[in-house]
């Protein structure tokens, strides 16, 4: 099983760990699990999720039976022991475990149990501590504490930023929230919106309706809405205006109430734009405002709305900050090798 291990583990771009050298404090900590049908799914196909553990916590787990055995330093020895229950409480649950989950667990710092209730349960929005997002379709957990404090501010307050750089779940958390206050009865609507500006280039005029015209440039907000709903529900929804979609400059004198209202990619809209929206807010309706100030695509010498606004509103009673790293990119490890690459070099020329 362990060549098995090391071939997946070259198959997968993770080079096998040396173990760590015997001292005082090298020694191992022993886990049992009683279901082995469960202990499978945990170690994950050759041995995969074992070797995700390993190669991003410093330790080494060897199976014994219905036991593994994990080799470290104490406090990593420790953590990757939490993980690990964490984890075989979630198969548990009846859940399934993947890399993105392992990752979040190690990430969190702290056992996945305190993320784990009856899938029966209904979401308490509005409990402390409480951060799964169920949605029609699967629960979203945030993965980083700052994803972690993000959610709870757009559970919390009325008007949020996330800003931060791509992969960091700055919208995708952000629609997973809405439709859970959607189908909890929170709200009544779900009101997305990005400003229609080319990313960096010229697309001349595109063929179609307003409709065909638009949706382009609106996709990302559709791909967030599949993962969460089911296709004949989404289509109902959006047939009843309860979900829509829409261009930034198609917001100019609406009043927006009891909706969720989001407006992503806003470091493309100007600063009226941005002004117009945020003065859209209406009675019942919470609004998020995300956005990435290294992707900006407005014409040269035109300032981004999303900058204005965090100077203007910095302090605002009622207005929650919340920003990202490349430490919490969930998208590919190589996204975020290769933001900091970029930050790296930004701060070398600057």
């Amino acid at each position: 099983m362990k060549c098995n291990r090391q071939n997946k583990e070259m198959s997968l771009g993770i080079s096998a760990l040396t173990p760590p050298t015997r001292s005082e404090d090298v020694v191992e900590t022993l886990l049992e699990f009683p279901d082995n049908r469960l202990l499978i799914g945990l170690c994950g196909e050759f041995d995969r999720n074992l070797a995700q553990i390993e190669h991003q916590m410093g330790v080494h787990i060897l199976r014994r039976g219905n036991r593994l055995a994990v080799i470290g330093e104490k406090n990593a020895r420790e953590q990757a022991a939490a993980v690990l229950r964490g984890l075989y409480a979630r198969l548990e649950s009846g859940r399934a475990v993947v890399a993105g989950d392992i990752d979040g667990a190690i990430r969190m710092g702290k056992p996945m149990t305190d993320l784990i209730r009856d899938p029966g349960e209904q979401i308490e929005l509005f409990t402390p501590g409480k951060y799964e997002i169920r949605t029609r379709k699967k629960p979203v957990e945030p993965r980083t504490e700052a994803q972690k404090a993000y959610v709870a501010n757009l559970f919390d307050n009325e008007l949020g930023f996330g800003i931060g750089p791509a992969g960091t779940g700055k919208t995708y958390l952000a629609v997973a929230v809405g439709v859970t206050m959607l189908i909890g009865g929170v709200v009544d609507k779900i009101i997305l919106s990005r400003p229609a500006v080319e990313a960096g280039e010229r697309l001349g005029f595109l063929p179609g309706d307003m409709k065909e015209k638009i949706d382009p440039y609106m996709q990302p907000l559709y791909d967030a809405l599949n993962d969460f709903l089911p296709q004949k529900q989404l289509a109902k929804l959006m047939e009843e205006k309860r979900i829509e979609i829409a261009p930034l400059a198609f917001m100019r004198g609406r009043t927006l109430s009891n909706a969720f209202v989001v407006l992503d990619e806003a470091q493309n809209a100007t600063t009226m734009q941005m002004k117009m929206f945020l003065t859209r807010l209406g009675e019942g309706s919470r609004m998020v405002i995300t956005g990435d100030r290294t992707q900006i695509d407005l014409p040269r010498g035109t300032a981004s709305g999303l900058q204005d606004a965090e100077r203007i509103l910095n302090g605002v009673r009622g207005v929650t900050f919340n920003y990202f790293t490349s430490k919490d990119v969930v998208r590919h490890p190589l996204v975020a090798r290769i933001i900091e690459a970029y930050e790296a070099d930004d701060g070398a020329s600057g």
